[in-house]
């Protein structure tokens, strides 16, 4: 593994399209893609840049069950505010959070299949949950569909009017989806992440912290700044 400290989320940002950028370059054909307020730096940058992404397929980690595509709080909305609306890709694929998951689980286990990640990005939970596997998670887990902790509807409330509103259910892409991508990139900023860090990048690899099956990766790169760096002993 190869971590990467920062000062900041717009210095992480441009760390981060600079491997993007890099994995482009080298041919790229399909982009593992991630939601929330961690990766926008790195959107923006993707955004205001001059690479061509059309020949690249988009895919992303997880979805909110429940949620139609055009809600305002689905990732596919945010996807599309952040990223796809300004730079075009060929194809993107987000699990239907409105498909029954006896259909939507094989569906989205074949696009992972046909479609090989070559540079997945990640952010984590404070549970050190990535996707939406949370502590528990099956390591040789393929899609799921997953019931959402306390911990991560607490942290999620705040897209929503209240907590009432977060959906329970999500679908992710497995841990053992996550780890088949030739490149992972994953990225974390805030002392609340410090924790999740710590236990990934220093403890045993064990379900109970699922970011920490990424030890396993013999190509994963960790972009952290300062504060979520701060309970680290090996820098």
């Amino acid at each position: 593994m190869k971590v990467i400290v920062v000062k900041d989320k717009v210095e992480g940002g441009q760390k981060a399209f600079e491997i993007v950028q890099q994995a482009l370059e080298n041919g790229m054909k399909t982009l593992g893609l991630a939601t929330g307020s961690t990766p926008e730096t790195l959107y923006e940058n993707m955004v205001a840049s001059d690479l061509d992404f059309s020949q690249v397929v988009g895919v992303n980690l997880d979805e909110y069950i429940g949620l139609t595509a055009d809600h305002p709080q689905s990732y596919a909305t945010f996807m599309k505010e952040h990223l796809f609306n300004q730079k075009p890709f060929k194809e993107t694929y987000i699990p239907n959070g409105m498909a029954p998951s006896d259909t939507e689980l094989e569906r989205y286990d074949e696009v992972l299949s046909t479609h090989p990640i070559d540079l997945q990005i990640l952010g984590i939970g404070n549970n050190a949950h990535i996707g939406f596997n949370e502590p528990g998670s099956s390591f040789e887990g393929k899609t799921s569909k997953v019931h959402l902790t306390p911990s991560t509807i607490e942290a999620n409330k705040r897209f929503f009017d209240s907590a009432d509103e977060v959906p329970r259910y999500a679908y992710s892409m497995g841990l053992a989806s996550i780890m088949a991508a030739k490149q992972i990139l994953l990225i974390a900023y805030g002392e609340n992440k410090a924790e999740a860090i710590a236990h990934t990048l220093e403890g045993p690899v064990t379900e109970a912290v699922p970011a920490s099956i990424l030890q396993r990766h013999d190509h994963a790169i960790f972009i952290i700044d300062e504060a979520a760096a701060s309970q680290l002993k090996n820098l």
